[in-house]
């Protein structure tokens, strides 16, 4: 019985510690999973999607490997949110202003706390302007990197450029609106709401609310809010602030300590970053296990196609031939040999496969036909339907992967398969009950010969004047009276019809079991090609497929 075996020669790497279980997955296994998925699943995702996982790959080694003391937050805000003031509010002091030689908001500004070992992390940011300062923000803060950014909407492309950048760079995000513009569409749709998943590194503050009136101000955050929520981040944090008079500064700066006093604030928004990737990219579907059955048909089919029944007939009809020469009468049992042997003809006669026990069996090809239209219709058929079988429930392009890898085999298929069957041994040998039955029907000849001498004798020695030969008869018994050379021709002819039906039935029997164990052997040897060019390449793209699902739902999770 058939049975589907794993590819030996390619095997799609499957993420270590993927195991589902019920705890979340690290961001060691989701960065590996995203990795799973860019490589296994190449040239079967956008390629677009493709080179985005490979950035955000090499960008989480970059992050991890610099400064993982230090927490970035990027404080962004369309034009006229007050950031550069937040900024300088938190610090205690304006930084941003003493930098008046820097257009307002045209480059990025890091005010770093502890210094120590940030110069690099900085400069990864492509960040050049940078304060120091030593009075914490708060006192669980540590080792901080407040960064004040470009709005979001500037009209200078270079501005935004660096904005969204960066707000793919940072560990904390620390979005700044104002009254007048905190539903401004440019800075939800484009900028909070593609980091939904963020919501754990997130902060959303109302600035300027000494600009509202009392009764104004819950609706207003309420409001904002509802926004926050409808792009996504349901559990973000929304403070209210005044840069201005310092309303709700205090709390703002507790709530940056709080993400920067977390260790797994850089992890969380890497592991966002990695969620929201691989939730863009489809699932390639479910991948079934090779159907046994389909598998058995396009083995039998394509064996059909190469000529595996007309070889085992060809067997049979050698072996029947050979048979009759050998124990057939001899008068007439050497006609036989004027026809030529029908696996001679297909070139896999005994004398081709055992001239030169030296012969490299890899060089040879049999003497059969070419596959003609039909039959390479039938085999194309038969591997496409293969193919289909086993990639049913796949996803679009991955369903078109597994036909490509089925299809791959069909230009070689033909000479893979004439090579197989030239190499499969064949039961070609003859029988040893041939000889008994030829030294039998040779005996039985001589008999009859010298009975129908004796009896020739008798008649024609008197005529040339010579002594009668006397011909002895039977005397008693049912026979009593016949002449004893006319039983033995009579005897010789019985015997002979006798065993040439005995050893046609003989043959006839010998020859379908041969045909069978020849069909079986060289089936084993067009399963070993299908194997080889068509079932393990299908397997290959299941098994790519399973480890980029499985990986994917590592990833999303």
């Amino acid at each position: 019985m058939w049975r589907a075996r794993r590819p030996t020669h390619e095997r799609c790497a499957e993420p270590r510690g993927h195991a589902m279980s019920a705890a979340k997955p690290t961001l060691d296994e989701r960065i590996a999973a995203l990795r799973t998925v860019t490589e296994a699943g190449a040239g079967r995702i956008p390629s677009a999607i493709g080179d985005e996982a490979a950035a955000l790959l090499q960008q989480a080694e970059a992050r991890r490997s610099r400064s993982p003391e230090h927490t970035v937050v990027g404080v962004f805000g369309a034009t006229g949110s007050g950031k550069s003031s937040l900024v300088n509010a938190l610090v205690g002091d304006e930084v941003a202003k003493a930098h008046v030689r820097r257009p307002t908001t045209s480059q990025a500004l890091a005010v770093t706390w502890d210094a120590t070992g940030a110069a690099e992390l900085l400069d990864w940011l492509e960040i050049r302007e940078r304060v120091e300062r030593t009075q914490p923000v708060d006192p669980r803060a540590g080792k901080l990197v407040l960064v004040d950014l470009p709005d979001v909407d500037s009209i200078e492309a270079g501005n935004r450029a660096i904005a969204e950048r960066l707000a793919g760079q940072v560990d904390a995000l620390l979005w700044v609106v104002d009254p007048q513009k905190y539903a401004d569409d440019v800075l939800h749709a484009q900028f909070i709401a593609p980091h939904a998943r963020h919501a754990e590194v997130t902060l959303v503050v109302l600035n300027q609310v000494d600009l509202l009136a009392a009764r104004d101000r819950a609706s207003v955050v309420a409001s904002l809010q509802s926004i926050v929520s409808r792009d996504g981040l349901p559990r973000a944090r929304v403070l209210s602030v005044s840069a201005r008079t310092l309303e709700g500064i205090d709390a703002l700066r507790a709530a940056i300590g709080d993400l920067a006093a977390s260790k797994a604030v850089r992890d969380a928004r890497l592991t966002a970053d990695v969620q929201t990737l691989a939730a863009r990219i489809d699932d390639p579907g479910s991948a079934a296990r090779l159907d046994a059955k389909a598998a058995l048909r396009v083995r039998d089919e394509v064996g059909t196609a190469a000529g595996v029944e007309v070889v085992a007939a060809a067997v049979a009809s050698s072996y029947r031939k050979r048979a009759a020469q050998v124990t057939g009468w001899p008068l007439v049992s050497w006609i036989g040999r004027l026809r030529a042997d029908p696996l001679t003809r297909l070139g896999l006669g005994p004398k081709r496969r055992g001239s030169d026990k030296n012969d490299d069996p890899d060089v040879h090809r049999t003497s059969m036909p070419l596959l003609s239209a039909g039959a390479q219709a039938k085999l194309s058929l038969a591997v496409r339907s293969f193919a289909d079988t086993a990639a049913t429930g796949l996803a679009g392009p991955w369903k078109a992967a597994v036909r490509i890898a089925a299809e791959g085999a069909l230009d070689k298929l033909p000479a893979d398969l004439d090579l197989a069957i030239a190499r499969t041994s064949l039961p070609a040998r003859g029988s040893w009950w041939w000889a008994i039955i030829g030294i039998v029907q040779w005996v039985t000849i001589v008999a009859g010969v010298l009975g129908a001498l004796w009896l020739v004798g008798a008649s024609l020695l008197p005529t040339f004047g010579m002594p009668t030969l006397l011909i002895p008869r039977v005397e008693s018994g049912p026979l009593a009276g016949w002449a004893i050379p006319t039983l033995v021709i009579i005897a010789a002819v019985l015997v002979g019809v006798l065993l040439g039906i005995i050893s046609a039935v003989l043959s006839a029997l010998t020859a379908a079991a041969r045909r069978r164990r020849t069909r079986k052997r060289l089936l084993a040897s067009v399963d070993e090609v299908v194997q080889r060019d068509v079932v393990q390449p299908v397997t290959a793209e299941l098994d790519r497929a399973r480890a980029v699902a499985a990986a994917l739902g590592v990833a999303r999770r």
